[in-house]
């Protein structure tokens, strides 16, 4: 299901299945759109930092477009704990690739692969502090 933007509609939320990842899409050419994900982070619960959000930035490949610096995209990863994937999405093969490692992760967040928590995945994919 995507969104534009949260607080997603209350009147639909009989109808709504379990959220297990929350993926916010930014563009790396537009300002609105990291100032659109900066307000809906404030209607994410709390529990899902812990593993089920991840940042997916978009527009990377063209580096001279660029309206968001990278640095503002790592620190928001970085404050809510939440993985960071950068891709181009006009390049077909890493389209596939990051499509892919999103399932991956839906699947874990999901709870369908055994003895991998989305709490543990998330820590396997942080930074350490010696890098």
């Amino acid at each position: 299901h995507l969104a534009t933007s949260l607080p997603l509609p209350s009147e639909r939320d009989h109808l709504r299945p379990r959220i297990d990842l929350v993926v916010f899409m930014i563009d790396i050419k537009s300002k609105y759109s990291l100032k659109n994900v900066e307000t809906s982070l404030a209607h994410v619960d709390a529990s899902f930092f812990l593993g089920k959000v991840c940042f997916l930035v978009t527009g990377v490949g063209r580096v001279n477009a660029c309206n968001i610096e990278t640095n503002a995209v790592c620190k928001l990863g970085e404050t809510y704990c939440s993985p960071v994937l950068f891709c181009e999405l006009e390049l077909e093969g890493v389209r596939t690739a990051t499509a892919q490692r999103l399932v991956r992760m839906l699947g874990i967040c999901a709870g369908q692969i055994p003895g991998v928590s989305a709490l543990s995945f998330v820590s396997l994919m942080r930074k350490s502090d010696d890098d």
